[in-house]
């Protein structure tokens, strides 16, 4: 596999209570590796596959460090060092339900060019996966569409996370939708508030005008797959009915939920390719990666969380 996007420092407040204005509150302050590129990508090598990661970092003690944890974690990071820009930070705001809110500092982590990626990276890959974040900013997004070419041209396939709303949809609703509509992948991955806002509240079938395969998140409500069924047949006036099914998860108890979706994109990939491998029809491998997708999650939202020296 290989993952472009970002690697950052995630810098979480997380609230014991409610804030309070001007006066403190009980809580944690930690700083953790971040960026939703290079947690599908730890995610992946932790499942035992070989997997890269290129992205953008800062000449600084923070890039140094990102850059260590994810070798130590087995990942193979292809990072441009920028000169002039530091690592990026994300801040993380974790309220005492779990839910989050970010502020995001992106800096280095948008300045992957085109030209910084080498096509003998994508010599063998069987997937490219990026969340949408690597379609956006400048001149990330080139080096996103640049890496998607690359894969096409080696038969990879292509998967791609909406990541975020309000990025996605900054330049308007028609605009995030040729966004998508370009990437053509082959794969997609949305929360259900994501995916109505692409739709602006229209069926979410209409997501399979950009995937073959459209996977929903639904937190501790499980998954929703939607997917264009080559087994099914209509009339020439008929568009064949979509492959439905929902998948169950049982409830995980957390805190903070930082990372548990980036962690579900990269179990779904390894499941399902591996099911795909071993000939699996289409829809048992499409369980069997929510299932994986579940699985990996969990571990994200269960397990411990490991503080990263800033240098």
């Amino acid at each position: 596999m290989l993952v472009v996007g970002d690697l950052v420092l995630d810098v979480v407040l997380a609230a014991a209570r409610p804030i309070e204005r001007s006066t403190d509150v009980p809580g944690r302050v930690e700083i953790r590796q971040g960026g939703s590129a290079a947690t599908t990508a730890r995610w992946l090598a932790r499942l035992g596959i070989k997997t890269q990661l290129v992205c953008a970092v800062g000449r600084d003690g923070a890039g140094r460090s990102l850059v260590q944890q994810l070798d130590r974690d087995g990942v193979t990071v292809r990072a441009t060092r920028v000169a002039g820009q530091r690592t990026g930070r994300i801040g993380v705001l974790v309220g005492p339900g779990g839910e989050r809110s970010f502020v995001a500092d992106r800096r280095a982590a948008d300045r992957l060019d085109p030209d910084d990626l080498h096509p003998e990276w994508f010599d063998r890959i069987d997937l490219l996966h990026l969340p949408a974040y690597s379609l956006l900013g400048e001149p990330l997004g080139r080096a996103g569409n640049r890496a998607i070419a690359l894969a096409r041209e080696r038969g990879a396939l292509v998967t791609l996370d909406l990541a975020s709303i309000a990025p996605l949809l900054a330049g308007g609703r028609h605009a995030a939708r040729e966004l998508v509509r370009s990437a053509a992948p082959d794969v997609l991955f949305a929360t259900e508030p994501e995916a109505d806002a692409l739709m602006g509240g229209h069926a979410t079938d209409g997501l399979l005008e950009f995937a073959a395969v459209v996977v929903l998140k639904r937190g501790n409500r499980g998954a929703s797959v939607i997917a264009r069924d080559p087994a099914r047949s209509g009339t020439e006036s008929e568009v064949p009915p979509p492959l439905r099914f929902e998948v169950a998860t049982p409830t995980v108890p957390a805190s903070d939920t930082t990372g548990a979706g980036d962690a579900f994109d990269a179990g779904f990939i390894a499941a399902w390719l591996a099911a795909r491998a071993s000939g699996r029809p289409a829809a048992d491998a499409l369980h069997r990666g929510t299932l994986g997708g579940h699985r990996t999650a969990a571990r994200q939202l269960t397990g411990p969380r490991i503080e990263l020296p800033p240098g």
